[in-house]
């Protein structure tokens, strides 16, 4: 019986399973942000809930009825990792310290925050998937074919935005470097009329909807100090 009970152990799953914390990601201070479930503490950017209900245990933003999904808290220094699955021809991103949730005059919300693209394209540009989107391009193109799971983390420490995908570090932003709007450091051109070293440094994180289903699971967040 002992040895069965061993055994048992030995070979038991030691990760959690999808929309759940590990032990050891609860003791480093992991938060888990969607269950799985429910959209509880997820709303519209419009502050209105989803019209599209959880998918297959997974947030699909397309036709949630606003611009993209948000988290109902703001958070401002932080490492996000989850997972994502795209269809055929997909377009998305995900956002982080979006404020306000109010669009500008001419705007589109996405204007208030930072978007790191996912799209169903194969370079590393300004708008493919890992790029921050139109201002720091990706180091390589590391995003599976549609149809497969992927994994990112994205970590926003003060001054400086990080992309890891699928386990490759793509893509590196130090917004102190961007003094004036509507140029990168290098003096190139992009379409945000922001000086991105005086963005707000807490908002909202985002899912976003632009017109093509993608899926969303596993989403955790641990607070930097």
């Amino acid at each position: 019986m002992l040895c069965a009970a061993l055994l048992l152990i030995a070979t038991a799953p030691s990760g959690a399973a999808d929309n759940e914390l590990t032990e050891k990601e609860k003791a480093d201070g992991w938060v888990l942000l969607f269950d799985g479930k429910t959209l509880d503490g997820w709303m519209t950017s419009s502050g209105k809930p989803s019209k599209t209900p959880v998918e297959d245990n997974c947030i699909n933003p397309h036709r949630c009825g606003g611009y993209m999904m948000v988290h109902k808290e703001q958070w401002d220094n932080f490492v996000l990792s989850l997972d994502f699955k795209i269809g055929k021809g997909c377009n998305s991103g995900i956002f982080v310290r979006t404020y306000s949730l109010t669009p500008r005059p001419g705007k589109d919300v996405g204007f208030n925050g930072l978007e790191v693209a996912i799209d169903d394209t194969p370079g590393a540009g300004y708008h493919d998937t890992g790029a921050i989107y139109d201002l720091v391009k990706p180091a390589k193109a590391a995003r599976k074919p549609a149809g497969q799971w992927n994994h990112i983390v994205i970590t926003c420490d003060r001054n400086v935005i990080e992309v890891e995908l699928n386990g490759e570090k793509v893509t590196r932003m130090d917004l102190d470097e961007w003094t004036k709007p509507n140029l990168r450091p290098d003096g190139t051109r992009h379409k945000f009329d922001i000086a991105y070293k005086d963005h707000p440094r807490k908002g909202y994180i985002g899912l976003q909807d632009h017109g093509s289903p993608c899926w969303f699971k596993n989403i955790k967040l641990k607070p930097l100090k």
